[in-house]
C-alpha cells in the first residue's frame, strides 16, 4: 500500500481494487499521469473519479442540485453521479460537455489512497480479453500490469461486486438513470 501512495503522490499509476472493479488509478489533478492512462486503456472518454465525501465533490463541483445529497445518501449500492461542469480536474477526465463522473467510495483501500492523496483518485477500467472491467486481478492483461507504477496486493484474490449504478444530474436537477 505504501508504494501505491508514494506512486500517486510522484504522479504514477497504480493498479487497485476498488468497490466494484479493478481499475487503473492517479491524482486526478495530475494531466501526464491521466494521458498515460488514456494510453494505457485506449480510450479518449471521461475517467471515473473516486471520493471521500461531499465536502471533497463540492471542491471540484462548483453547482449541483440539492437532490444529489439524497441520491448518494439513500443508494443501496455504489452509486456512480455524473456532475455537470467539473473544474480543476486534468481535462483527460471530464465528458466532452465538461462533466464528469464521481463516486463517493465506502471501500477502505480506495479511502486510504485518497486520504494519502488529498485529492480524487482516478478508477479507469481495464480493458481484458473476457470484456471492458475486469472483476478479478487475474483477468488484468499482462501488458497492463507491466505499464504501472505499483500494485495494491491486498484483495487481489477476491471478485469484486456488482457494478455501480451511475446517474446523470442536470443543473436544474432532472436526473437521467444511465445504468440500474
Amino acid at each position: 500500500m505504501e508504494k501505491a501512495i508514494e506512486a500517486l503522490r510522484n504522479g504514477g499509476i497504480i493498479l487497485y481494487p476498488t468497490d466494484t472493479t479493478w481499475a487503473l488509478g492517479c491524482d486526478a489533478r495530475n494531466e501526464n499521469a491521466c494521458q498515460r492512462i488514456q494510453e494505457i486503456t485506449g480510450s479518449s472518454e471521461g475517467m471515473l473519479l473516486l471520493v471521500d465525501g461531499f465536502p471533497m465533490v463540492e471542491r471540484y463541483v462548483p453547482e449541483f442540485p440539492e437532490v444529489c445529497y439524497d441520491l448518494v445518501d439513500f443508494a443501496t449500492k455504489p452509486l456512480t453521479v455524473i456532475y455537470p461542469n467539473a473544474k480543476e480536474l486534468s481535462p483527460q477526465v471530464l465528458g466532452k460537455d465538461g462533466s464528469v463522473g464521481i463516486r463517493i467510495t465506502q471501500d477502505s483501500i480506495g479511502l486510504k489512497l485518497i486520504r494519502s492523496i488529498r485529492k480524487p483518485l482516478v478508477a479507469a477500467g481495464i480493458p481484458s480479453g473476457q470484456g471492458w472491467l475486469c472483476r478479478k486481478f487475474d483477468d488484468i492483461p499482462a501488458e497492463i500490469v507491466e505499464k504501472v507504477d505499483a500494485i495494491v496486493e491486498e484483495r487481489q484474490n477476491e471478485k469484486m461486486k456488482p457494478l455501480s449504478q451511475i446517474i446523470k444530474i442536470g443543473l436544474g436537477g432532472e436526473v437521467k438513470v444511465l445504468r440500474k
